[in-house]
């Protein structure tokens, strides 16, 4: 009877640690997945701002994040840097990442 007890308690650690695992693993994967999403939506901003693409900059943003599975939640222009904020849904949380772009200085 010890011994039973005993295996449940492993199996039971076991699967709580690999429950756990997975769902930091998930949330790294989704933060990246932000932070990508951010990086793009920040460089089409500010490429639209300098004129080398058409549209309005924070548009293009938005549709950008949109398309790598992010929300645009913020969206600011200097001139031609553009700074971004991006959210991605992970389950009942929030990934968020911020990135800026612009010309070299």
């Amino acid at each position: 009877m010890a011994g039973t007890v005993l295996a449940v308690g492993v199996v039971g650690c076991a699967a709580a640690l690999g429950v756990g695992l997975a769902a930091s693993g998930l949330a790294a994967v989704q933060a990246q997945r932000a932070a990508a999403a951010a990086d793009a939506a920040a460089l089409a901003a500010a490429d639209t701002a300098s004129g080398a693409v058409p549209g309005v900059p924070c548009e293009r943003a938005a549709q950008v994040a949109s398309a790598n599975g992010g929300r645009l939640s913020a969206c600011t222009l200097d001139g031609v840097i553009a700074t971004v904020s991006v959210e991605v849904p992970v389950g009942a949380l929030t990934a968020r990442a911020w990135a800026r772009a612009g010309p070299p200085q």
